[in-house]
């Protein structure tokens, strides 16, 4: 049984041009009228909330990796998440100026936003932390300098828009895969009985966690490995064939 559903927003939802094409949000208003659908995004509060009203989703949206929870209602430009898991502060602010001095441009969400530079730091709940717009090489090196951090959880990312790598940096235990769970408290529904879709190394957690996975074409192997069903790219409207041939057939036949 499909309960409820969990997508990812880059290379999933939204291709490169970071646009919501019209059969994927026909397609997600039909799920979202049988079950409740969320969005599970590296990206900020801001985004998340912006595209979920983009798709009319009702349901709590994940937002900063899985770090934060939020309402979908609530005006984009002042958020509050519902819950959150923020990293240790002294392992945050340590990061953000390992970053900064390498001249690695960052970016760094708290609850009442984000910011990009050190100033003020030391005030602020940092909830996640992404080193973005590397290349690969640079992005593999960042995750070398603080893999062995014991209190951390890292994950290189690919930029679909343009074509570059991000390293998200959280709490040790928080990824895609514990928002979800938590998620589903919130909702009453079991992990298991929902289905999730992703194309990049940070949705790895997500799609074994849950019952039901859908990669799309150009994810890694890993991803695709763990699928029970292979959509076309998002430039392809993948996610919206597979609501159609795989997630809508069950719902129905359920």
């Amino acid at each position: 049984m499909i309960r409820a559903a969990v997508l990812d927003l880059d290379g999933t939802i939204i291709g490169r041009d970071e646009k919501v094409s019209a059969r994927v949000a026909a397609a997600v208003g039909r799920l979202r009228a049988l079950i409740p659908v969320s969005i599970a995004t590296g990206r900020e509060a801001n985004h998340a909330v912006d595209y979920a009203q983009q798709l009319g989703l009702t349901a709590p949206q994940i937002c900063d990796g899985g770090a934060a929870i939020l309402n979908p209602g609530t005006n984009p430009s002042n958020i509050n998440p519902v819950w959150s898991a923020p990293l240790e502060p002294q392992l945050a602010r340590k990061i953000i100026h390992s970053l900064h001095g390498n001249g690695t441009q960052f970016i760094a969400t708290h609850p009442q936003g984000s910011i990009e530079t050190i100033d003020g730091l030391s005030e602020i709940n940092i909830i996640r932390v992404s080193a973005l717009d590397m290349d690969e090489e640079s992005a593999d090196q960042v995750v070398v300098r603080f893999q062995t951090e014991p209190e951390l959880h890292l994950v290189k990312v690919y930029l679909p828009y343009n074509d570059l790598w991000a390293v998200d940096f959280t709490k040790i235990g928080v990824d895609k895969a514990a928002g979800t769970r938590k998620l589903a408290q919130m909702i009453g529904v079991e992990v298991g009985d929902m289905v999730a879709a992703g194309d990049s190394y940070n949705d790895l957690p997500l799609l074994t966690a849950c019952g039901l996975a859908i990669a799309m074409g150009d994810a890694p192997q890993e991803l695709r490995a763990v699928a029970d069903y292979v959509a076309p790219s998002a430039e392809e409207d993948g996610l919206a064939v597979a609501i159609e041939e795989f997630i809508l057939p069950r719902l129905i036949a359920s």
